[in-house]
């Protein structure tokens, strides 16, 4: 059965949440678009969360997207509709296409929906319990021939596949939050996988404009493999300044470090709470189930135990974590000492700057060098200089830098990935990092 046949049924389970409703709009425009060249096809995306009010939600975003991507894509749908007399301005044009996205939607609370469904994506809370429950009810109701992409960021798909009775018909499926706007889709192909499932999952990535990266069936795969490393490395380079310098500016001296001196979108504290602390954590217990590794934080324990999780609304705003944030950027340091907020700002953030010492010169940033065509050469310049600095904050980098490289040729010495090229695409297609965790900068 080819990927057009499949694509006339499909479930998303989860797909309320924030990945779900990212994988939800994907498919619905696609679906969309391809029940306007082909007519005579049925399409159906049967969408499926225990939340009504989640599910509410989800619809008013497709139909508000897909009047969005509409309006931006008018020249394909002025070529679809070029035989409607009746539609002769774009507004029409796009208010039809809407139409035509929301026609192939079904919401309900029930597995059953996803019952004839012959791609079902699964999108559910990051635990193994709760998707061995879905996908064991899932293998009960849905056709023999139906075939399974979950989003599962961390849970090796052969222990679920096994324990489901699913052998041959799952395939690990890793969107990138959020689906909708990040370009990069890990997929994870367990031992016994079926060639053809395999072979459409790289085809339909190609089909929703997303680039692929095999990793290897092994808990956490390549993203996840190195970004929870690289936080843990972070707390415990937090406990090493701690007696020194207290708890808070050590963190804030860390986070600020990974940020500006490597050149990163975000500090590490502040995108282990985008990813939500509670999340964090959930991953390094499945990794130190399936790899055997300690990845335990008493650190992490601590501020999880005080209620400090992290993590983004409905709507997008970040949650506080070990960050508080105005208008998206952080503003204050959370003390667990005092369980309050410390502000980024006064004596001490200033003593703990100093304490870093400069950046290299001429400043550069993340931002600035998205676009730049002569990136590469800034970025050997900008490592140079932070090789040769004799400062705290220089010092931190290189470390940082070192653990980070060691963390991804780890990963090609295991085999979770198959080349520094396919670890270092992660990272920057994944985490948006300028460069990957495996050059010679420093």
């Amino acid at each position: 059965m080819d990927l057009d046949s499949r694509l006339q049924q499909v479930a998303v389970v989860g797909a309320a949440g924030k990945m779900g409703s990212g994988i939800a709009l994907l498919l619905a425009l696609e679906l969309g678009y391809r029940a306007l060249e082909r007519p005579e096809a049925t399409f159906i995306l049967n969408l499926i969360d225990m939340n009504d009010a989640g599910l509410q939600g989800l619809v008013r975003y497709l139909r508000d997207q897909a009047a969005k991507d509409g309006e931006k894509q008018i020249n394909r749908l002025r070529e679809l509709f070029r035989n409607r007399a009746d539609l002769v301005d774009n507004e029409d044009m796009v208010r039809e296409f809407v139409f035509e996205v929301l026609l192939r939607v079904r919401t309900g609370k029930t597995l059953d929906l996803a019952r004839e469904s012959l791609l079902v994506f699964e999108a559910a809370f990051e635990t193994e319990d709760v998707k061995l429950s879905i996908y064991k009810d899932l293998a009960g109701r849905c056709r023999p021939e139906a075939w399974f992409l979950s989003n599962t960021s961390s849970i090796p798909l052969q222990a679920l596949s096994e324990a489901c009775g699913l052998q041959g018909r799952m395939i690990g499926y890793h969107f990138y939050n959020p689906p909708a706007v990040q370009k990069l889709v890990e997929v994870i192909a367990p031992r016994a996988c079926s060639p053809e499932l395999v072979q459409l999952a790289f085809e339909l990535a190609r089909l929703l404009r997303k680039r692929t990266v095999p990793a290897s069936d092994i808990a956490g795969f390549i993203g996840n493999g190195h970004f929870i490393r690289d936080g843990l490395y972070a707390i415990r380079e937090v406990e090493r300044l701690a007696p020194e310098h207290g708890l808070v500016p050590a963190l804030y001296m860390v986070d600020r470090v990974s940020r500006d001196f490597l050149l990163r979108p975000m500090g590490i504290f502040q995108l282990m709470d985008y990813v939500g602390i509670d999340v964090f954590q959930l991953i390094t217990r499945v990794m130190t189930k399936y790899l055997g590794e300690d990845l335990h934080s008493e650190l992490l324990e601590r501020y999880l135990a005080l209620g400090v999780k992290g993590g983004q609304t409905s709507g997008g705003a970040q949650k506080p974590g070990f960050l508080d944030y105005q208008k998206g950027r952080p503003s204050a340091i959370f003390d667990p000492d005092a369980q309050g907020y410390a502000p980024l700002e006064g004596p001490w953030v200033q003593a703990a700057a100093a304490r870093l010492g400069p950046t290299p010169e001429p400043a550069l940033s993340w931002k600035a060098l998205q676009m730049d065509p002569d990136a590469g050469t800034k970025l050997a310049a900008w490592f140079q200089a932070i090789k040769g600095m004799d400062t705290l904050g220089a010092a931190l980098a290189r470390r940082h830098y070192q653990a980070s490289r060691e963390t991804g040729l780890n990963l090609v010495r295991q085999g979770v990935a198959g080349s520094a090229e396919d670890v270092n695409e992660v990272l920057k297609l994944g985490f948006f990092h300028l460069y990957g965790p495996i050059t010679d900068y420093l």
